[in-house]
Formats: structure tokens, sequence, C-alpha cells
């Protein structure tokens, strides 16, 4: 079921994009959802969607729910495991009948949560308490709770690049290529595997805006006309990074067929290097060495190769935020149900993922980032909304695989062109939109 899980992943990048005939929610609502201080109080059957079928097919999402009723034992629990989560659930909203809890669709306007979702809590009240927080806020109220987050970097196969004679983490660019090029030659491995045809994972690099610079507000800064592709502006370095992994031929020899399934088979046997990814991803690496009859501790986990002072930077962003349906006659009952989730049920470190409470310890799957003082940079999303508005004006797709499919096709010469023309027009397209957009 991994790509179940992978949804999650991917939607970690994707911001909320209009929802077109939406037309199920109520008014907006006044009515915080809060549950009881008497557990024993909260009474009702809720139903809970979720992306996860692969934990309702196993029982995993039954056996939270038992341990949710030691404390609960009043509140009924019931999963709807959706495939095409996304679809379905942007279906649903055109009526009343969406859960009870649901996890917040990418489609779904942040303008419009007031419309579909009871309010949690007051900002400030929910800042001190959850990370991500600000990725479901409007108006001084916040719509949705993360269920969990992710870092973000490399996932790695640290045996390979100790083999290439690589032990410590580039803090560079150039180190970074160099790295690569000593598995080319010394293993004769590919050291780094994009996922282009899947396309989903080419997103990943988006995800790694904030960490150039260590600034929580660098997605804040591309609303309005930002030319986000000048020299030493975020995004061209990260894309030059990816430009000249595959302009060295250090990345897989045709990206057409690449396979992202089977790219993790192929990581934990030491046949690729390294390949950017979501810090969820590690979980599912280990587990692929272990079918593989590989040690699981070579799965390691890198930053971006760029230093800020001394050290390397990781963004933290949300994975996907969990709400109460307006229209639930259960709210206090749900809110329960999240509220326990989040906090209590463990589930952000089995996935070894950040946990969204921000008193709870970093996950082991990320313990080299915490032994080497990585700085966590919990990235802003108080203009997301204005940075898609201009984003999807421009036609670039940030969130999309598109644009960085043409900029490696234009790497290893299946396109006609060059980096500083293409980034010359996106930051002109940019620019433009930025112009217009929102207003």
């Amino acid at each position: 079921m991994g790509n179940t899980k992978t949804l999650a992943g991917v939607l970690l990048t994707v911001a909320a994009l209009a929802v077109t005939g939406c037309g199920g929610g109520g008014a907006p609502s006044t009515e915080t959802a809060t549950a009881p201080a008497d557990p024993g109080k909260a009474t009702g059957s809720i139903t809970v969607l979720t992306q996860r079928t692969d934990l309702v097919q196993s029982g995993a999402m039954e056996a939270y729910a038992a341990e949710f009723n030691k404390i609960y034992p009043k509140v009924k629990v019931r999963f709807e495991g959706l495939t095409d989560y996304e679809g379905e659930v942007k279906i649903r909203m055109n009526t009343k009948d969406y859960g009870d809890v649901l996890m917040i669709p990418a489609s779904v306007s942040k303008n419009d949560y007031p419309t579909f979702f009871a309010p949690l809590g007051t900002s400030i009240k929910m800042a001190d308490k959850y990370r991500f927080s600000d990725k479901s806020a409007v108006k001084d109220k916040v719509y949705g709770i993360a269920q969990f987050g992710t870092a973000n970097g490399f996932v790695y196969n640290k045996a390979l690049w100790k083999k290439a004679g690589v032990t410590a983490w580039p803090t560079t660019s150039e180190e970074f290529l160099a790295g690569l090029e000593a598995i080319k030659t010394k293993t004769g491995a590919t050291p780094y595997y994009t996922n282009f045809k899947d396309g989903w994972p080419l997103v990943q690099w988006t995800t790694n805006i904030g960490s150039v610079t260590c600034d929580e507000n660098a997605t804040n800064k591309l609303a309005g006309p930002a030319s986000p592709w000048k020299q030493g502006g975020e995004l061209q370095v990260i894309d030059t990074l990816l430009y000249d992994i595959v302009k060295g031929g250090l990345s897989e020899e045709d990206p057409s067929t690449t396979n992202w399934e089977a790219s993790k088979t192929k990581l934990a046997k030491g046949e690729i290097g390294s390949m950017m990814v979501g810090s969820w991803s590690i979980t599912q690496m280990r587990d692929a060495a272990e079918k593989a009859g590989k040690n699981p501790d070579d799965i390691g986990y890198m930053p971006l190769p760029v230093l800020k002072g001394n050290g390397h930077c990781a963004t933290l962003v949300s994975d996907y935020q969990q709400a109460v349906n307006i229209h639930s006659e259960h709210k206090e009952a749900a809110r329960a149900w999240i509220d326990w989730f989040t906090e209590k049920s463990g589930y952000s470190a089995k996935e070894g993922a950040v946990p969204t409470l921000k008193s709870a310890p970093m996950p082991d799957t990320l313990k080299d980032f915490v032994d080497n003082d990585v700085t966590f940079t919990e990235r802003s999303e108080t203009e997301t909304a204005k940075v898609n508005d201009i984003d999807n004006a421009a036609e670039i797709g940030l969130n999309k695989p598109d644009y960085r499919q043409k900029l490696i096709d234009i790497a290893r010469g299946a396109q006609k062109g060059s980096l500083e023309d293409y980034f010359s027009d996106l930051n002109k397209r940019w620019d433009e939109a930025a112009k217009t957009a929102g207003s």
C-alpha cells in the first residue's frame, strides 16, 4: 500500500486550491468544536474519513479506536478509507455528508474553511501548543490540526555513499555533486533517482523552500513580484542543483521509465544512492531494506547541501490537517478523537514523523538531524493562498511536476534551451502574474 501512504507525503507540498462546485457547506460557524472536560460526557457515533486505506484494511485504525475507547467509552468510531481521497471527498463536500472528522482536501480554498469546518480554537492559543497551526488559520481561528509533519531533505543509502568514500554530509552543491560522481565511478550504482515518470516526487523539491536561507517566511516572501529564480534565491539554488545532477549524467539514464515502488527496493539494495523525498519516506525505505534482506540502518537522511552559518537547515511542513465537519451532530466527540489521535495515540512516532504537539520529541528517524544540530525551520503558511494565486496565474505549478520535468528535459537535451533562459522566463511569468493575481 505504498502509494496510499505516499499520497500524504505528496500533499504536504500541495497547497489549497479552489474547489469548484462545492455548494454543500453551511453558514460560517461561530461554535468552537471542543472536547468535554469529562471524557464520559463525549457521546455519539462518529465517522472518520482517511486516505490511509492500508491502516483501515489491516485493522490498525480499529486498534487505535480501541485505545481511544478506554478513555472515551461512549464514543463509537467508524472509519472510511478512501483510495481516491481527494476526488471522493471533493464530491461529497457538495452535500453535508463528508464524515465527522476528515483530512482537509488540498482542493479546498483556505478562505472557504469556515464554510465547511468548525473552528477548533484561536490562532494564538493553538500556535502555543501545535506546530503548523497557521496552515489552517482563517481570521484568527484555526480549522485544522495536522496529523503530523515532515522534515525535508534526501533519503540516501549510507553504505553506498561510504563505499564511494563519502562519510560526511555535503555542505555545498559542489560537494554533493562530487559525492554523486564518486558513487557513479566507484560503485556503478545510479547516484540519484528523479522519479520523473511518477511526477509527484519532483514536487518534493518545492518543500525545501526555506532550507536555503533558514527562513520560516521564505514562502510568504514569494507573494509578490519576487523573481523566485533570481541568483541566490531559494528556488534558483534548489532547481540549479537538480539541473546539474541531470546535466552531469548523475541520474537514471531514462527518466521516462522510472517507478516509485521499484525505486524503494533499489535504494534499499544500494542500486540507487539518493532521492529527494520527505522524511515520511524513511520508514518505507527501511521496510524495503528488511524485505530485501538488507540492513535498515543503511537508510539515512541528509539535509540540503547548504550551510547557514555553521549548520544545515531543514524545513518542516504539515501533513494533512484533521478537521471537524461543520454539519457534524457530534462535534465534541469528533474533537475528542482529533485531540487524542494527535496527542496520545503514538501515531506520529510510529510513522517516524514530526509530531504536531510541540512538547513531543522528534522521531528516531530524524536522530541524525537532532544529533548534528540541524535547525528545523517550521515554514509559515500565512501567505500561501496568495502565492498559489500567483503560481496559478503564471501557469508554472510549484506543486505540480511539469515545470521540473521540463527542467530535467532541458538538462538532458530532450528539449532545447538553457537553464538561464528557462529561469528568466519563469521569473518573468511569476512577476507578471503577481501584478494581477488576487486583485
